[in-house]
């Protein structure tokens, strides 16, 4: 029997900040205030706001989650996650899912019906993109299990190369329904 759950998972190549949905998932760093990739890219379009906003806000270790209003995004708001910097520990998947799972309750309090998340820890936290997609997908669907009140759970890449990693991963879970 097919997971109509996995028909609310969606996958996409393009810029994350300029995506139309409820909230947008940042791959921040521990201090919240910007950084590289693609937390500087959401701190540089939602504009000085942001940046003022997360320093409101203090630390946040990995596996946890902190959330903002979107500033001049298209989102209405940004959810702040930090991956685990990966060494290969038992560790590592624990924290990585607990950033799906915190940004999801997260997205639960405020009512958020559509949600974008990037690779997260994939860049320069050298997380495994194969390892982190596996992760991200099956803490997603098992959410989604759950939890009628997200209509659309969107994995946004920048790239061409993870693009096809995360459609193969959920083309196999697709798969595994039949």
């Amino acid at each position: 029997m097919k997971d109509k759950n996995l028909d609310r998972i969606g996958v996409h190549k393009g810029d994350i900040t300029l995506m139309e949905v409820d909230a947008i998932v940042n791959a921040a760093n521990s201090s919240l205030v910007g950084g590289g990739g693609v937390d500087g890219a959401i701190h540089r379009a939602a504009g000085p706001g942001l940046l003022e906003e997360c320093r409101g806000l203090g630390e946040c270790p990995a596996g946890e989650a902190r959330i903002t209003s979107g500033h001049n995004l298209k989102a209405r708001y940004v959810i702040h996650t930090v991956g685990p910097i990966y060494s290969n520990s038992a560790q590592d998947p624990v924290l990585l899912a607990g950033c799906y799972e915190n940004s999801f309750r997260l997205a639960l309090e405020k009512e958020i019906q559509t949600i974008a998340f990037p690779a997260i820890s994939c860049g320069v936290y050298g997380y495994p993109i194969g390892d982190a997609c596996k992760i991200a997908l099956e803490t997603t669907r098992d959410f989604l299990e759950k939890n009628e009140a997200l209509e659309q759970v969107i994995f946004v890449l920048f790239s061409d190369p993870y693009l096809k990693v995360y459609e193969k991963e959920l083309h196999e879970l697709y798969a595994k329904q039949s």
